[in-house]
């Protein structure tokens, strides 16, 4: 295979937060999208904060957080709750790292 098969622009992506405490706290699953594809720096960024810096990770799933037409969902002073907001961070790592 070549490598220019392998290259494309980036899709947005549905991740679905059905975890059974956040569907039992909001009596549904979640949907979230974000790019199928990320730059290397926000992998890296990802990858030096893990474990460490919370605050730091938040700030990155910022950019990473979209609704469906690819707008961040998390501006300004918005926020999601935090029974939300730590399960999607771990989802989010999961599916990009596949």
């Amino acid at each position: 295979m070549k490598i220019n098969q392998l290259a494309s622009k980036p899709q947005l992506i549905k991740i679905v937060l059905d975890d059974k405490d956040v569907v039992k706290e909001y009596g549904e699953p979640i949907e979230v999208w974000t790019w199928d594809r990320q730059p290397l720096e926000v992998f890296m960024k990802l990858a030096n904060s893990q474990g460490q810096d919370i605050t730091a990770v938040i700030e990155i799933v910022r950019d990473l957080v979209l609704d469906e037409a690819g707008n961040k969902v998390m501006v300004d002073d918005v926020m999601l709750p935090t029974k939300v907001l730590l399960p999607l961070i771990q989802k989010i790592v999961e599916t990009l790292g596949k």
